[in-house]
C-alpha cells in the first residue's frame, strides 16, 4: 500500500488554497495530508489544511529554522514548501533531510541571487538574458538623476524595493502635481515626484530602490518546474494583458526562462516574469517560489504542485507538457471558509491552548476545532 504524503506550507499566500486543492486531486489518487501554519488566524489556508496552527511571532530567521525543524519532526512532514524565511531554511536543507523532510525550494545560492533585484539583473545580464535599463537609488539626488535620464529617453519612470515580493512598494512617478483627481476613484500607483522627494528628505534611513522604465504589456509569467539535476521538466507561460489572461508556449518567453532556471539551479517551482521594453521581452522579476496563480495551469491539464512534490520525493514525473492550452480567461474572487474563532470568554477560560485540531476534508473546521488555534 502506498503511504500518504504529508506536506507543510508555512505562512503562504491565500491563493495557495488552490495549491492545496491540487495536491489532494493528484492523478495518482495518492493520499495527501496538508499542514499549514500562518501568523493570521483568518488566513484561508488554515481552514483549507488538514491540520493547522498559528506561528509564533518575533522569531529571528535562525529561531524560525529551529521552530520549523521541530514542526517537521512532530508532524512527520515529508515535503516542506517554505515561503517565510526561505533563505534561512534552504541554508539548513541537510538538517531537514536528516529529519526525513524534503525542502521544496531552490538551493541557497539561487535564492540569494534573486533576493536582491540588482544582483539578479547583473547576474542575468551575464548569461545573455535581456533586462531593462535600471538604476539603484538610495538618495534624493540619485532618484532625480535616474528619473531625468529615463524621461530623456522617452520613458515613464517607476520604482520598487530592490528586495521584495510581488507588487509591494511599486509606484509610477509622475510630474503632475498632487490634485483632487488623485483622490477620486480607486487608489492609483502613480505618485508625484515632488511628494517622493519630500518623503526622502524626511526619511530617517536611506531607501534601497530599483528605478527603471515602466514596462509595457503583455506580462508573461513562466512557471517552471526544474529538477535537482537542473533539467527543466515544465515551462508554461501565463499571459496577462489588462483583465484578459491566457497561456503561451512561444519560445520568446520560454527560452530565456529555461536558461535562467537551468543556469541558476531554480530547483522545483519558480516563476519568471517578463514584460515588453520596446519591441522585445525583458526580464521583470524572478520568484524562487510557486506563483500565487500557479493553479491556473490546471486549465491546461497540468497539476504542477503534484509534479513538484513527486520531484521532491525523488519520483521523477518526467517532462510535464500541457495536453492543450486553455482558453483565455479572467480572474474573479470566490468564497473560502475560515477557521471558527473562539469567543473572548472561551479564550479566557482556556488555561492552556489546545493542540491543533484537524480541519475536515471539505475545508470547514469542525466545531470541535474551536480553540485549536491559540487565538
Amino acid at each position: 500500500m502506498v503511504s500518504r504524503v504529508r506536506v507543510w506550507l508555512n505562512r503562504t499566500y491565500a491563493e495557495n488554497v488552490f495549491f492545496m486543492d491540487q495536491l489532494r486531486r493528484n492523478p495518482s489518487d495518492r493520499a495527501v495530508e496538508i499542514h499549514a501554519t500562518h501568523g493570521d488566524p483568518d488566513s484561508p489556508v488554515l481552514a483549507a489544511a488538514d491540520t493547522a496552527e498559528l506561528e509564533p511571532e518575533g522569531l529571528s530567521p535562525a529561531g524560525y529554522v529551529e521552530y520549523a525543524l521541530v514542526q517537521c519532526a512532530r508532524r512527520g512532514i515529508d515535503v516542506f514548501v517554505p515561503r517565510l524565511h526561505q533563505s534561512a531554511i534552504v541554508a539548513h536543507r541537510a538538517e531537514f533531510e536528516a529529519a526525513g523532510t524534503a525542502v521544496l525550494a531552490p538551493p541557497p545560492e539561487a535564492v540569494a541571487v534573486f533576493h536582491d533585484k540588482v544582483i539578479a539583473y547583473e547576474a542575468v545580464q551575464a548569461i545573455g538574458v535581456p533586462v531593462p535599463p535600471w538604476y539603484r537609488v538610495r538618495s534624493e539626488g540619485e532618484l532625480v538623476a535616474a528619473v531625468e535620464e529615463l524621461e530623456a529617453g522617452g520613458h515613464k519612470a517607476c520604482f520598487k524595493p530592490a528586495s521584495g515580493a510581488g507588487g509591494v512598494g511599486f509606484r509610477v512617478i509622475t510630474r503632475s502635481p498632487f490634485s483632487l483627481s488623485q483622490l477620486n476613484g480607486f487608489p492609483s500607483p502613480h505618485v508625484p515626484l515632488e511628494l517622493v522627494l519630500e518623503a526622502l528628505r524626511q526619511a530617517e534611513e536611506p531607501v534601497d530602490w530599483l528605478v527603471m522604465p515602466r514596462l509595457e504589456q503583455p506580462e508573461v509569467s513562466v512557471d517552471c518546474l526544474t529538477g535537482p539535476d537542473n533539467r527543466v521538466r515544465m515551462a508554461v507561460g501565463r499571459t496577462k494583458n489588462g483583465r484578459r489572461r491566457g497561456f503561451t508556449l512561444h519560445e520568446q518567453w520560454l527560452d530565456p526562462a529555461r536558461r535562467l532556471a537551468e543556469g541558476f539551479g531554480l530547483h522545483y517551482l519558480s516563476n519568471i516574469q517578463f514584460r515588453m521594453f520596446g519591441d522585445r521581452p525583458v526580464l521583470m522579476d524572478v520568484n524562487t517560489r510557486p506563483a500565487g496563480g500557479l493553479h491556473q495551469l490546471s486549465l491546461c491539464g497540468i497539476n504542477a504542485p503534484w509534479a513538484a512534490v513527486q520531484l521532491a520525493l525523488g519520483e521523477d514525473p518526467g517532462k510535464v507538457v500541457p495536453p492543450f492550452l486553455g482558453q483565455d480567461y479572467t480572474v474573479v474572487s470566490g468564497l473560502r471558509p475560515l477557521c471558527p474563532v473562539a469567543l473572548p470568554q472561551q479564550r479566557a477560560e482556556a488555561a492552556e491552548p489546545l493542540p491543533p485540531m484537524p480541519v475536515d476534508s471539505v475545508g470547514a473546521a469542525p466545531q470541535t476545532a474551536v480553540g485549536a488555534l491559540p487565538l
